[in-house]
């Protein structure tokens, strides 16, 4: 019973050490932060009273080594966002705004980091971030008139720069219909010129059938001829036969046709011309093509 008793207390005694061992360490790590805040503090004042003389390049490294030194100061970040703001460094300034924002413990704070960082969404013309900006503010500080005013331009600005856009998608869809029809027409005309191209080619090729067609009817004289000479040798019998003789038929002169062969030759060209004319009907008929179009 003494023994468990002892040991009790041995261990109780124990934790009281390593406690207290805990205790001061903490107690150091505070005064460390206490130490670095109040460094950091100071070349934040100092970094101001330096921009106010407009010496920003200087203000600017002090209000760095402010930022560096801890991270419990958040007025530093949050006047160095503001300093570049004023020069129209958006970038930066954003990059200082949301740094103090995420470091503040105080709603406050939070309000002015998130006002400005909406502040510099509206230069930049991103009027959606400004609005979710503006929102995150007023929810550290619902109070705040100016960033409720802010709010409704913001949203004014979006709903403007949305109709905008709506009008510039239309125009370029008008634009392409325009083109699309611009084009089918082009098509429709290329297929015209090529229809007429075609026929073209046809009545060429029946021309020159025509003409073949011609060449043949000329060759029928030949036959004439022949037959002439037949006739030529029986009147030519005839006298040795006891028949008084007839008076000769003039023969044509070379490259010239009788009258019977003209004839003939007419009557031919005619037939194959009429036959020329029903082969063009009928190829008209098959090949006319039907256009469609559009009821626009």
């Amino acid at each position: 019973m003494n023994m468990m008793m002892h040991k009790i207390r041995l261990t109780f005694t124990l934790l009281v050490l390593v406690g207290g061992i805990l205790s001061a360490q903490d107690e150091d790590a505070a005064k460390e932060a206490q130490k670095a805040l109040k460094t950091s503090t100071n070349l934040t004042w100092e970094a101001n009273k330096e921009l106010t003389a407009n010496d920003f390049p200087t203000a600017e490294s002090d209000y760095r080594r402010a930022i560096s030194k801890s991270d419990e100061n958040t007025v530093a970040p949050f006047n160095l966002g503001t300093a570049y703001y004023n020069r129209e460094s958006y970038g930066e300034a954003f990059g200082r705004f949301k740094q103090a924002g995420e470091k503040a413990a105080e709603k406050p704070n939070k309000h002015k980091a998130y006002h400005n960082m909406g502040n510099v969404f509206m230069k930049k013309k991103e009027y959606q971030q400004a609005v979710d900006a503006y929102k995150e503010a007023l929810r550290n500080n619902p109070s705040d008139d100016e960033t409720r005013y802010n709010l409704a331009l913001a949203k004014k600005m979006l709903e403007k720069q949305q109709n905008e856009q709506n009008d510039q998608n239309q125009d370029n869809k008008d634009n392409q219909d325009q083109q699309d029809q611009k084009d089918q027409n082009q098509d429709q005309n290329n297929e015209g010129d090529n229809d007429k191209q075609d026929e073209g080619e046809q009545n060429e090729d029946e021309n020159k059938d025509k003409g073949d067609e011609g060449d043949n009817g000329e060759n029928k004289p030949e036959e004439n001829q022949e037959g002439d000479g037949d006739k030529k040798k029986e009147q030519e019998k005839k006298p040795g036969e006891g028949d008084e003789p007839e008076e000769p038929k003039q023969q044509p002169r070379p490259n010239q046709l009788s009258k019977q062969q003209i004839q003939n030759l007419l009557e031919a060209m005619q037939n194959e011309e009429k036959k020329v004319q029903e082969k063009m009907e009928a190829r008209k008929v098959r090949g006319k093509k039907i256009k469609n179009e559009k009821d626009w």
